[in-house]
């Protein structure tokens, strides 16, 4: 048998069935972290077993929101902020289904962020995972409610004087009843959450930590997309099971102060449907 060359467009890649081949070349910017978001999906659906036709994608607004438009399974574009709520009806009207919802740490956590507050607390079987990359990237790099301290955007051309949410302390505070925090460097425990997630009853949520070098890299010094990895690689310890989710801020502008990330809650809790 002879070996693929480069450019052999005839190799079929395993989890090619679920990708909207028509869709590619992606417009993501080079070194965006979204991409491999989208395989650890997508890879997370093809380990399941469960039927492709059973899944369900939702997002919202902004780059990560246009993940589903790149993964063949029904997927629905909402519009901004309202991923959760359009998802939740998704779920509840259809419980055997699995739905996720792919979006960005603005689109969720802040016009959405009143959503996400009560789908965790209802206890909705929802997979969400929150592409946090610290800024409104799409829309030309605005602080969001992630932007650490200190940090740079167009509207803080000084550094954020504002304090950011702590996402797995907030959706463990409102009832998620699985919560984790991963980066794009570690593809193989982020795309275990996801599957963790599609597995389990209620609302769970991870948080996964991706570069955005074109706006938030590029004003805060941080190099390129490797760059970012390269720092998530020095910086990042696991801990899972963490029990101090309330000390797990992110500070991009002190190198020195590691970063935390793991499955931090997993309980049973009913879930809304039942």
């Amino acid at each position: 048998m002879s070996t693929p060359q480069p450019n052999d467009f005839s190799v079929v890649h395993p989890i090619d069935h679920l990708m909207r081949a028509d869709r590619l070349p992606h417009i993501l910017c080079a070194g965006c972290g979204i991409g491999t978001v989208i395989h650890a999906y997508v890879r997370a659906i093809d380990e399941s077993g469960t039927d492709p036709d059973q899944h369900v994608c939702v997002s919202g607004i902004g780059c990560s929101g246009r993940a589903a438009g790149y993964v063949n399974v029904d997927s629905y574009h909402s519009t901004h902020g309202r991923a959760l709520p359009f998802a939740l009806g998704i779920a509840v009207h259809n419980p055997s289904l699995t739905v996720t919802v792919i979006s960005g740490d603005g689109d969720l956590m802040a016009i959405g962020g009143n959503h996400f507050i009560h789908a965790a607390r209802r206890n909705v079987n929802l997979n969400v995972i929150c592409i946090n990359n610290f800024n409104y990237g799409m829309t030309g790099g605005q602080v969001g409610p992630t932007t650490p301290i200190g940090a740079k955007g167009t509207t803080a051309p000084q550094g954020s004087i504002e304090h950011p949410f702590n996402l797995p302390y907030l959706a463990k505070a409102c009832g998620a009843s699985f919560v984790a925090r991963w980066t794009i460097l570690h593809v193989r425990q982020f795309t275990d959450a996801i599957l963790r997630s599609m597995d389990k009853d209620g609302f769970c949520f991870t948080e996964v930590l991706s570069p955005c070098p074109t706006s938030f890299g590029r004003r805060n010094k941080l190099g390129e997309g490797l760059d970012e990895v390269e720092m998530y690689r020095e910086r990042c310890h696991i801990e899972n099971g963490a029990e101090n989710l309330q000390d797990l801020d992110i500070d991009i502008v002190d190198h020195e102060q590691p970063i935390t990330v793991g499955n931090f809650v997993d309980i049973e809790r009913t879930a809304f449907h039942a």
